[in-house]
């Protein structure tokens, strides 16, 4: 909690007259969401990072200048599997239409396109600012594509951690546009040859529409990813594909796709030309509750999430004589045994 505050106090210290009641007109100051404040919260570990690089942009003597977000394009290297979207990036946007934007962007004059720019970080920042129709407050940097990708690694340190595979992909795809390893250990701020090299060779393994089918399973580890990677090469890629083309498998989140991938992987009796079941889903139209269903020939596996979901699975545990006497009652009247 103390170096949080540090941090923020590090970060609210003036950089230059471009930061001055003039140039950022005061603001009532509104009461802010629980989500905006928790968005707050997860990007205040950020700003000791991006303060230091505006104070260094000062020195330099470049300005802060307004670029409308539709001519700004991303970084030529995708870092995040997932859409701009959900909870988090909501409470962003929110943080941003209540208080303004805090911290500009770095950008750099795009390389092939004329008048237009390349995003080095601030993915999300721009993302947010796109939604609300206002113009972005950016840095205008000449960068090379090594101090690019840099720039937007340290990003992901300092903010919302990427989560194990977008690391290793990234990697991946970063030797692939044959940045060097010495490039690519600055970008993910490591010395580790080793812890580098076994997360490119994962990724290698695993074919890329599958990883960004399942997204970026947040708190999956490398060993999860290892063992999804070896009963892959024994299942081959006809078992996942058709996982992945089931009706509710999108429904699912990204550490539920993950766990389904894995599972009808390791089950034989769903390996070959078999389809797999479809998980079943139901959620109530308050949405206070969502129940998956998840059959194979040899189990299920109820999931209860949501608000309500752990209270509902007390409640459902509680009904099993009832439920399971109309149950048998059900199977007699559709046999007519």
């Amino acid at each position: 909690m103390i170096k949080r505050r540090d941090a923020l106090k590090e970060y609210l210290t003036p950089i230059t007259s471009e930061f001055s009641p003039e140039n950022s007109p005061p603001r009532p100051r509104p009461q802010v969401s629980s989500g905006a404040l928790q968005s707050m919260n997860e990007a205040i570990s950020g700003f000791t990072q991006e303060a230091n690089e505006l104070r260094k942009a000062m020195a330099r003597g470049e300005t802060i200048v307004e670029i409308d977000p539709t001519d700004i394009d991303s970084s030529f290297v995708k870092d995040r599997l997932d859409d701009f979207s959900g909870e988090d990036f909501d409470a962003l946007v929110q943080s941003i239409r209540e208080n303004g934007q805090i911290l500009p962007v770095l950008v750099r004059p795009h390389p092939e396109k004329s008048g237009r720019y390349q995003l080095a970080f601030g993915h999300r920042r721009v993302a947010a600012l796109r939604h609300l129709g206002g113009k972005v407050k950016a840095f205008v940097r000449e960068l090379t594509d090594d101090e690019l990708v840099i720039a937007q690694g340290n990003e992901n340190l300092e903010r919302k951690d990427l989560s194990f595979i977008e690391k290793a992909l990234f990697a991946f795809r970063l030797e692939e546009l044959g940045m060097s390893r010495a490039v690519i250990m600055s970008t993910f701020g490591t010395s580790s040859k080793g812890v580098l090299s076994e997360m490119i060779a994962l990724a290698r393994k695993l074919p890329v529409e599958l990883i960004e089918a399942i997204g970026s399973a947040p708190g999956v580890g490398r060993p999860r990813w290892d063992a999804l990677a070896a009963q892959l090469a024994t299942a081959g890629d006809v078992v996942w594909k058709q996982a992945v083309a089931t009706a509710n498998f999108n429904k699912l989140t990204s550490p539920e796709r993950f766990e389904a991938i894995l599972e009808v992987l390791r089950d034989p009796s769903s390996r070959g030309s078999k389809p797999t079941r479809d998980p079943a889903y139901w959620a109530p139209k308050d949405k206070l509750v969502s129940v998956t269903v998840k059959a194979t020939a040899k189990k299920a596996v109820v999931t209860y999430e949501a608000k309500d979901g752990p209270s509902f699975a007390t409640y459902i545990a509680q009904q099993l004589d009832d439920l399971y006497e109309a149950f048998r009652k059900s199977e007699k009247t559709s046999t007519g045994v």
